[in-house]
């Protein structure tokens, strides 16, 4: 693939957003998004899709473009990326993806692991495990069957699954088989990384919140949630709408859900900043 990306990581509400509509006015260039929850049209409020006038703007890729019942895959977006960013090349524009899922950055520049799989196997451990009921049995097996990764992913149900996969496939744990990944980027990509200060940060996601809550999260949530979206493979992790839906359950107050949201965003974005400064050396660091 020829022609120069631009690549925006960072945690969530760090600016990057603001900094690719810039980067794309600047550089001809259009945004492609790296946000595995921007994908659903149902809940661009709480994913803090760009706004119509953004969109009017700078064309945006590989938002709203998701029903809540289809599942979002890091091989799906890799095929979708890498098809939006040769469609912005052959029309000679700049393609800037922008975005704070790391797992998808990195699959993206770095390439897929190569590790076997089997989709009779995958598909019945998604239905056994990939549910909040079969969280519990799934940390169970990991610990019993490979307690490094668990320790490394405990906290991303998807990717326990995929390394309990490959190790009733291989009998390997898949850190072992991963050693020997590849280290060179992919494509001809300038990465930088967003990394405000904590109290900075905290407060970026304190007043995002507030305004989210402010412009209709609420009702946004409770359509969702009323088309399925506890049920859906994937859109149910999105941040926030278990706590809207305790708030809609009356189980505590407007200013407690605040606090809520606020405190499960910014343990995200904690875990976002410890993955992208381990997986990510070639970012170019921006604080401010």
């Amino acid at each position: 693939m020829s022609g120069k990306i631009i690549v925006i990581m960072g945690p969530t509400a760090s600016g990057k957003s603001a900094l690719a509509l810039r980067l794309a006015q600047e550089q001809n260039g259009e945004i492609i998004s790296a946000d595995s929850m921007q994908l659903y049209r149902e809940l661009p409020i709480g994913t803090a899709q760009p706004s119509a006038a953004e969109r009017a703007l700078i064309p945006h890729h590989l938002t709203g473009i998701f029903e809540l019942s289809e599942r979002a895959e890091v091989f799906r977006f890799c095929e979708m990326a890498a098809a939006a960013v040769q469609d912005i090349h052959r029309r000679g524009r700049t393609a800037i993806i922008c975005g704070g899922t790391g797992l998808y950055l990195k699959a993206f520049l770095y390439g897929l692991d190569d590790m076997p799989a089997d989709r009779r196997l995958r598909k019945e451990l998604d239905e056994k495990y990939d549910s909040e009921a079969g969280e519990a049995l799934l940390a169970a097996e990991m610990l019993r069957l490979d307690p490094a990764a668990y320790e490394k992913w405990k906290l991303c149900r998807r990717r326990l699954i995929r390394a309990l996969e490959v190790r009733l496939i291989t009998g390997e744990s898949i850190l072992t088989l991963q050693s020997g990944k590849n280290t060179t980027l992919r494509y001809d990509a300038e990465v930088f990384r967003l990394d405000p200060e904590a109290d900075e940060l905290k407060q970026r996601i304190n007043s995002r919140a507030a305004k989210m809550l402010d412009n209709g999260w609420i009702e946004e949530a409770e359509q969702a949630i009323a088309h399925g979206l506890f049920t859906s493979p994937t859109a149910h992790q999105a941040l926030g709408y278990k706590q809207i839906a305790a708030y809609l359950n009356g189980e505590f107050d407007r200013e407690t859900l605040l606090a809520k949201i606020c405190t499960a965003t910014w343990q995200y974005a904690r875990r976002q900043r410890t993955w992208f400064r381990h997986q990510h050396p070639e970012a170019r660091i921006i604080s401010r």
